[in-house]
């Protein structure tokens, strides 16, 4: 480790060396709720007007938009939370971002280190319960430590694979007295976020894609966290391959462009799952091939010579093996990959007859009087130009969105994909419109997932957010629903879900509430609500017993689709 502390003038305590540091790494928000064992560190930010604290209403609702904060700016977002319920409540939000590759930096406080083991008042060892869902994590025992330890975890949370880091903080060690300053340089030994790609590596990928008579090159999240995509349009394009994506690579492609075929996996496309697994050549980008993306595993892409990219090596080959499996960053292999592509022309007719494929979900008809929820969708996007930073929940609302709104820049779709945490997309949302520069942020969520963080509505009203709720309110747990519906002979098991009068809901917290329960009066109140200043609720009373589909059934293989409730 390079040693290149600077000391201070004066003496100053461990929580202002600590805001000290944080304003070195370019912090200018802080996402948190306080708690006795850091109070220190809200007193240091009292006199700090370099960075802005949002107070959240739960401390798993503070890491989330933390979360929505990083995924939109690709910066490490910051939480503060307190110790023992405080940390442990942040959890969630931790393994949400573990999942999906998230930078954070999450600052949980601690009980003084003479009182660490002794089963003090708020203690638990959140380091140890976070070890398996944080890409590292410390405990600062000594304030000499501290420059180093927040220089390094944010190195690490946003370099490599990117990801949430954990630093406690006992308070004691916040309360000491030091004359140190922040840390200029930092060295960790071993630690190699992105080694370099062989040029014969390059070169191989280059001759098989020139030979290659049915490729297709699959975007993931890793894409939209190298900042690829202008890369990977430029080799899709000039080579004309077929792009498919995951659920967290919706973006990393225009979704309106011709030769992208949709999102794959079990929700996929026909267009996408079809092309996947008739392809010769599958160029993977950043994906982790999890089980809802392949499928059988067996009988995943069967024809292909598959070659998989990705940032940390511990992906590769993992889950679905591989001719090639590269170890590095994927804008890397682009840069390098791209002038040694020309057009494909054994590839010209299979990229005519992919485009031709049914690329958008089966056609979904409301009866009189009645709302889809995919007609709301469609509206969002309609009246936004699929402009606008989209939150989901997780549910059918959140397939839904993935299918009909079409997205057309990066970093632009907010959704938990690894993890699947219900109450995700209003925190999320809030943290997107603190970053964002006022333009409206969609949130949209079902009347399930909305209740898990409905008191984060307070949060968008204190700081007068444009967030527009779309509540997609079917009287059930939706996803679940319909699963008991298609493999469990519609045994309904606690997957009916009552709800507040959600206008008179929005009314309290002193937010407009809109309602709507046909066609005309949905595009009535989206009109309405983006011409609103600050947070709308918007109500759509939809069709109960909707059903997502395309839908592979589990274990079976992605190209055994089930395209409606006919078959």
């Amino acid at each position: 480790m390079a040693n290149d502390l600077i000391r201070q003038q004066k003496t100053i305590t461990g929580a202002e060396l600590l805001i000290e540091c944080l304003m070195g790494e370019q912090v200018d928000t802080i996402f948190g709720y306080p708690g006795g064992a850091v109070i220190p560190i809200y007193d240091a930010l009292y006199d700090c007007s370099d960075i802005r604290h949002i107070l959240t209403r739960h401390e798993q609702a503070a890491v989330h938009a933390a979360d929505g904060y990083a995924r939109v700016t690709g910066r490490p977002g910051v939480a503060l939370v307190t110790s023992g319920p405080g940390a442990t409540n942040a959890v969630t939000g931790i393994a949400n971002a573990f999942m999906d590759s998230v930078p954070l930096v999450v600052l949980t406080g601690q009980v003084s280190t003479d009182l660490i083991g002794r089963d003090s008042f708020q203690e638990v060892n959140i380091f140890g319960m976070t070890m398996d869902v944080t890409k590292h994590n410390y405990v600062v025992m000594d304030v000499k430590q501290l420059p180093r330890i927040i220089k390094e975890a944010f190195h690490i949370a946003s370099t490599g694979r990117p990801g949430p880091v954990l630093i406690d903080l006992p308070k004691n060690i916040m309360n000491a007295k030091t004359a140190l300053g922040t840390l200029e340089k930092i060295s960790i030994r071993g630690y190699e976020p992105a080694p370099e790609i062989p040029e014969e590596t390059v070169a191989q990928i280059a001759n098989r894609l020139g030979s290659a008579e049915r490729p297709v090159i699959l975007a993931g999240g890793g894409v939209v966290s190298s900042g690829s995509s202008d890369a990977l349009l430029d080799l899709a394009v000039n080579a004309g391959i077929p792009v498919v994506s995951t659920l967290m690579g919706i973006g990393a492609f225009p979704s309106d462009h011709p030769l992208y075929l949709g999102m794959l996996g079990m929700h996929g496309t026909y267009a996408a799952n079809r092309a996947v697994h008739q392809a010769d050549v599958l160029l993977s980008l950043g994906a982790r091939f999890n089980d809802r993306l392949s499928g059988k595993i067996k009988s995943f892409s069967p024809e292909s010579w598959k070659v998989h990219v990705d940032i940390d090596d511990a992906e590769l080959g993992k889950n679905i093996p591989v001719d090639v499996a590269v170890h590095g960053n994927i804008r890397d292999l682009l840069m390098k990959l791209n002038p040694l592509t020309g057009r494909l022309t054994a590839a010209e007719a299979w990229a005519k007859e992919t485009t031709r494929w049914q690329k958008k979900v089966p056609h979904f008809t409301a009866e009189a009087g009645t709302l889809c929820p995919q007609e709301v969708i469609q509206l969002l996007h309609k009246f936004t130009e699929g402009n606008a930073v989209v939150a989901t929940d997780v549910g059918q609302h959140q397939i839904w969105t993935a299918h009909h709104y079409k997205f057309k820049h990066t970093r632009s779709f907010l959704t938990s994909g690894g993890l699947g945490t219900m109450g995700f997309g209003l925190p999320a949302a809030i943290g997107a419109a603190i970053a964002g520069d006022g333009s409206p942020v969609i949130c949209v969520t079902g009347d399930g997932s909305f209740q898990m963080n409905l008191q984060e509505l307070m949060t968008a009203v204190d700081y007068q957010l444009p967030i527009k709720i779309a509540l997609l309110n079917n009287g059930y747990l939706g996803m679940v629903r319909q699963w008991q519906q298609m493999f469990y002979k519609r045994r309904y098991s606690s997957v009916q879900i009552s709800s507040p009068d959600y206008v008179a809901f929005a009314s309290a917290y002193g937010v407009t509430g809109l309602r709507a329960q046909t066609l005309d009066e949905a595009e009535s109140i989206i009109r309405q609500s983006l011409e609103i200043p600050g947070p709308v609720l918007m109500e759509f009373n939809v069709k109960e017993e909707q059903n997502v589909f395309p839908m592979v059934p589990p274990g079976e293989s992605n190209d055994k689709m089930i395209m409606d409730e006919r078959n």
